[in-house]
């Protein structure tokens, strides 16, 4: 009978182990606010499945503080981690090692989509993604200079800011997307279908 018990207990542990997703936010402050608001409803529509880790590169720590947005990531994701080296946290190791289902890097800054389309792995997220790939992990990213021409970003002040995305970017990313395992995401809506692609979500979602 207590063999019984300690069995179903086990059953219980393994039923409520979440698979993990990696999270990465650089520092381009373009549609961060939008992501930020996609990743919550997300985190709502595949809680009892999914456990969303939150990593910030050093500039990614500097913009999240920058728009306001750091209680609101620690109310809603459990775990923030900030870069300290290209290895730590040690989160390319946990990726080979298939600790994370995907990663997701939303949004990219064109410094990071640069390096990672060159294989310059001198940063936390840079590395992770390539070391990632290496392993056959589903990359996502979602890159601030998607299509060459003029753009309106909205600043912390709520003023508007007008960019322009340079050619020289763009082709950066159009060597990404030629890469295997690596998708590229235009906007923060793209999200919910990556989530769907591998997560059932919760019933009345």
């Amino acid at each position: 009978m207590a063999m019984e018990v300690v069995i179903e207990k086990k059953e219980e542990k393994k039923e409520k182990k979440k698979r993990k997703v990696a999270w990465g936010i650089t520092g381009s402050g373009d549609r961060l606010v939008e992501t930020v608001e996609i990743m919550k409803e997300i985190k709502k529509q595949y809680q009892s499945e999914v456990d969303i880790r939150v990593y910030l590169s050093k500039a990614g720590d500097q913009v999240v503080k920058y728009y306001r947005l750091v209680d609101d990531l620690k109310e809603n994701f459990e775990r923030i981690y900030v870069e300290i080296n290209p290895n730590s946290p040690f989160l390319a190791g946990q990726l080979q090692l298939g600790k994370f289902e995907f990663l997701l890097i939303a949004p990219a800054t064109s410094n990071t989509v640069a390096k990672i389309s060159m294989g310059i792995a001198d940063s936390l997220l840079s590395n992770a993604a390539i070391m990632g790939l290496k392993a056959f992990v589903p990359f996502y990213i979602m890159p601030s200079d998607y299509e060459e021409g003029m753009i309106v970003t909205k600043l912390p002040n709520g003023r508007d800011m007008k960019l322009r995305i340079r050619k020289e970017d763009v082709e950066h990313v159009k060597k990404l997307a030629g890469m295997d395992d690596v998708f590229i995401l235009e906007k923060p809506e793209e999200i919910h279908r990556v989530f769907k692609k591998h997560f059932k979500p919760e019933e009345g979602y």
